[in-house]
């Protein structure tokens, strides 16, 4: 049926709102895609539902392809699910009372239900099995932003597989993996899948699908070669070696008063900033104070020190730090300190200029393993100026969107949910699981930060509103505009989806919703048509129209 845009809720805006950065905020906001409704809370207006539901449709193709079931769990939660499982503290699960005072939650992720589900499964002879579903899920984020980029309501389909062994989830990760591949072309997005932390999730294994956009909440690092490419939270570039001063026989007490930053201590001693280390004491949930060291020109990635601690951690208190080292930040190091020293792995060979755990002083020549008994542990956070690991290239970081993520979860919600199987010998053992998510939305905004201009959006054909656009600039001419809407009739019966804009507005209003709305094709329709037989015709890629006989469109249409 030929949508007529006189008819369709589609209130295009001239101007961005104020506080949109992102290009896909920004577009997807003036072209009427979407709307908020407060801070993180979006309405998918019918444009771009459209959108929306032609990504769903391309996953759900692609997942019942590798044997996925789809299935619909509530989005209400009993809290004990996520209690027994130790996720129900997280800060940014929302959590309720109904008027009796039971407790329940809005997940962001099902794994506690699909587990709760899977407890149904019997016999090995039940198994592989692959569930998934399309569903609201919430995440009480601290700071939305970016439009649909990071927001407390979206739609995910997240799938779940349930296997015997490690072997079998294998089969099912890379069948996943495989799928999303395809997913993501057929979308027309350009995407990297990468080694990842699998953070909250839990599980031994995990790979994010990275888009590459202008904005976005991921850093995608990638080799200039080709051969590498990771999220930057466990990304392993090489940096530069450092310049040392003359090795020492000993740490060397050299008095800096005033001296708090790495930079300034480099300046008075007249050193490489790479020949310094840089302390982070943190603390454990059981009040312990541990040492993270880094190179000084180096930064700390929280995630990597999480996986090396196995424990959640935050930045030691003032007093905490006081009473530890016995002086205040600025002046800390690893040598004196009775606690647990976690150093990075640059930090293994050379002397280096630390805090003496003294106001005001620092060490020369402190060197790992004579002066400190560290372990050591991957902690930096990769930056510009590394080189590949894998073959010394130069490493490039761009601003990603992640529009997906697969985990290898293991038996992390199988145990403690008592989701088990009987194998052939009849022991009860817990079934392994892999979970799998896609944001249609996050899809959706990639899209549009990958493929647009200065006048609007590009949409890849298979997700576009509309495969057509066709104009009517009949200036009150019913000719004209019966004409059109021939055309959009002949259209619609070849297949493709058409919008009709016969409105009473000028040209040039409706030139520029079209290249706003960014539908793959523009077919415009004038009173030179009644003359001639011909109409005009553009690509949205293109930067001119052609003129081609009404007679050849469907033709023009087909070809590439």
């Amino acid at each position: 049926m030929v949508a007529r845009a006189s008819q369709l809720f589609v209130p295009t805006l001239r101007d961005a709102p104020a506080d949109a950065e992102a290009v896909s905020h920004k577009l997807l906001v003036r072209g009427a895609f979407i709307r908020q409704v407060s801070a993180g809370v979006w309405t998918f207006l019918p444009l771009g539902w459209r959108v929306h539901q032609k990504v769903v449709q391309i996953v759900r193709e692609e997942l019942d392809a590798i044997g996925g079931q789809e299935m619909l769990m509530p989005v209400l939660t009993p809290a004990e699910l996520w209690q027994r499982t130790g996720r129900y503290r997280i800060p940014e699960v929302f959590k309720l009372n109904d008027r009796a005072g039971r407790e329940f939650v809005l997940p962001m992720t099902h794994e506690e239900t699909v587990t709760f589900h899977a407890r149904e499964i019997q016999s090995y002879r039940e198994l592989p099995q692959i569930l998934y579903h399309f569903s609201v899920k919430d995440r009480d984020e601290p700071r939305p932003r970016g439009g649909l980029l990071r927001v407390r309501e979206f739609v995910m389909k997240d799938s779940y597989s349930f296997d015997r062994d490690d072997e079998g989830l294998d089969r099912a990760f890379q069948a996943h993996r495989g799928a999303y591949e395809r997913i993501f072309e057929r979308c027309g997005i350009e995407t990297y899948g990468v080694e990842a932390e699998s953070g909250m999730m839990g599980g031994s294994e995990s790979v994010d699908f990275l888009a590459p956009s202008g904005s976005g909440e991921n850093t995608l690092v990638t080799c200039e070669a080709g051969d590498f490419a990771a999220d930057l939270e466990i990304a392993r570039g090489v940096p530069r070696p450092p310049v040392f001063p003359p090795p020492l026989d000993r740490p060397d007490e050299v008095a800096t008063p005033g001296v708090t930053t790495i930079e300034a201590l480099a300046e008075l001693l007249g050193i490489d900033a790479a020949a310094t280390s840089k302390a982070m004491p943190v603390t454990k949930e059981d009040g312990t104070v541990v040492l993270a060291l880094v190179r000084g020109d180096d930064r700390l990635e929280p995630n990597k020190l999480a996986e090396a601690l196995a424990a959640p951690s935050r930045p030691a208190s003032d007093e905490e730090i006081r009473a530890a080292f016995g002086a205040s930040g600025g002046s800390l190091g690893p040598v004196g300190f009775a606690g647990e020293i976690v150093a990075d792995e640059t930090l293994r060979e050379g002397q280096f200029v630390t805090g003496a755990n003294r106001d005001g002083w620092h060490l020369r020549g402190v060197e790992a393993g004579r002066d400190f008994a560290p372990r050591f542990a991957d902690l930096r956070e990769s930056r510009d100026g590394d080189t590949c690991p894998r073959c010394g290239g130069r490493l490039r970081f761009q601003t990603a969107i992640e529009v997906g993520h697969i985990f290898k979860l293991g038996t992390t919600y199988s145990d403690p949910l008592e989701a088990t199987f009987l194998d052939e010998s009849g022991v009860e053992r817990p079934l392994v699981m892999g979970s799998y998510g896609i944001g249609p939305g996050r899809v959706l905004a990639a899209a549009v930060e990958q493929r647009h201009d200065d006048r609007g959006i590009l949409w890849p054909p298979a997700i576009a509103p509309f495969d057509v656009h066709v104009l009517a600039l009949s200036a009150g001419s019913t000719e004209v505009a019966d004409v059109a809407a021939a055309v959009a009739d002949e259209l619609d019966r070849a297949g493709h989806a058409v919008l009709l804009d016969e409105r009473d507005e000028r040209p040039g209003e409706k030139f520029a919703d079209a290249d706003l709305l960014g539908c793959p094709v523009r077919v415009t329709i004038g009173k030179k048509t009644l003359g001639d037989g011909a109409v005009d015709v553009r690509r949205r890629s293109a930067d001119a129209d052609e003129r081609i006989a009404r007679s050849m469109l469907l033709t023009w249409m087909e070809d590439d």
